[in-house]
């Protein structure tokens, strides 16, 4: 058995008994799990975790369910990459990547949330699971419901990138494409959940699923030698993975984890073109202007997000700040990052480079503070954006004398 003792409205602080809930009835707040950490203190030490496998899973304690994982058992614990070129391009001494882009088993740090979702689905008896996605997050679902052994139906908007339609179509899943933003989609999904029996991974399995997103943050600190970074500069879409970031963080110093005190500065990072949180965030604000997506970076292209509340307190409780960038920074920086450190992100580790860059000439990221940047997907599923930027190979005969005389005509080497 977990260490779940049920589900807490994050506004009002009423509970409620485990069940596929994610709103309060009194308050229309956002549940959240309600951890029994007084347990949790007298299991989990750094030499249980160190001792688990090499997953997600060595923090099984710190996470939503009440049985062992059904699904995904070799997601998570991807790589914390000391990225010395690209803090040379940036002028960071001590920079790290936080690679999720090589995730089990669809490449992105939606599989952690998925992986969790589904085998919380598993326990509530569920038969079929769907959800509202930008792409990644439906890429993921399909996998772990093939192999769950679950029906499986999920909703994008029209006009996503070809390559996550076909890593959806690929498992076996029913894929509908909806004419509309994320917005309308995920309007949608919770008129279907209200009058089909399924369990809505990013709706009425939310609270379970966003506490996925916590193993990221373990990790971190974890590789970082149980410290936690002084920046992590985080892509937001519907703000969950920002806010549960900071919550493993938290949770980790709370349970005596960490060599040190969480001071971190929590840096929100979006696409110019579908920026509500980092809009809010400069002017000041903690309300959402929600806006119509319209950017290349369409994995985190949310306009209302749901937590995105929480996403602003988050990032102005740590000392960060939220940033944006243009589609043409975007791809700059998905090629920096590429040209320096061997690594095809998708548009969202295009933001968070960028954000970075941007962060750091504002005088807000310093030299020498250790800083983290978020890459949570694989540019191989975003390819359209880079397919005007590169002049075609050079032809040439299968002859020495072809290839020595562009050689002599300055061949770039």
């Amino acid at each position: 058995m977990g260490h779940v003792k049920g589900l807490i409205c994050k506004e009002c602080k009423r509970e409620f008994p485990k069940e596929a809930i994610h709103v309060c009835e009194f308050c229309f707040g956002p549940m959240e799990v309600n951890y029994d950490y007084e347990a949790i203190k007298r299991i989990v030490t750094r030499k249980s975790i160190e001792s688990g496998p090499p997953t997600m899973w060595r923090y099984e304690d710190l996470l939503p369910l009440d049985e062992s994982p059904k699904v995904g058992l070799h997601t998570g614990f991807t790589p914390l990459v000391r990225a010395k070129n690209l803090g040379k391009a940036l002028g960071l001494k001590n920079l790290y990547l936080k690679n999720d882009s090589v995730n089990h088993p669809t490449f992105s740090f939606k599989d952690r949330v998925v992986s969790v979702a589904i085998s919380k689905a598993i326990e509530f008896g569920f038969d079929t699971v769907s959800c509202a996605s930008t792409g990644n997050l439906a890429n993921s679902v399909a996998a772990h419901a093939a192999e769950a052994g679950l029906k499986s139906c999920i909703f994008i908007p029209d006009g996503l990138e070809a390559g996550k339609i076909l890593g959806t179509l690929v498992y076996g899943s029913q894929l509908i494409s909806v004419k509309g933003s994320y917005d309308d989609v995920n309007r949608l999904c919770s008129e279907i959940g209200a009058n089909h029996n399924w369990a809505f991974v990013n709706i009425n399995i939310r609270p379970y699923y966003g506490d996925g997103s916590k193993s990221y943050g373990y990790e971190i600190a974890e590789q970082l030698g149980w410290k936690t970074p002084d920046n992590v500069v985080v892509p937001v879409a519907g703000s969950s993975l920002i806010t549960k970031i900071w919550k493993a963080f938290h949770e980790f110093e709370m349970l005596g984890l960490l060599e040190n005190k969480v001071q971190t500065k929590v840096f929100a990072a979006q696409a110019t073109g579908c920026s509500p949180v980092t809009t809010a965030i400069k002017n000041g604000s903690e309300n959402i202007i929600p806006v119509k997506p319209n950017t290349i970076a369409k994995s985190i292209a949310i306009g209302n997000p749901a937590d995105g509340y929480y996403g602003i307190k988050t990032a102005n409780t740590s000392g960060g700040y939220g940033e944006d960038v243009s589609d043409d920074e975007v791809i700059a920086s998905m090629k920096l990052l590429a040209e320096t450190e061997g690594i095809f992100t998708e548009t969202a580790g295009g933001v968070t480079v960028g954000v970075t860059q941007k962060l750091i000439q504002q005088g807000r990221i310093k030299p020498d503070e250790v800083t983290v940047i978020c890459i949570t997907g694989n540019g191989l599923k975003t390819q359209e954006a880079l397919s005007n930027c590169f002049a075609d190979p050079v032809v040439i005969e299968p002859k020495i004398d072809s290839f020595e005389e562009i050689f002599a005509n300055g061949l770039a080497v």
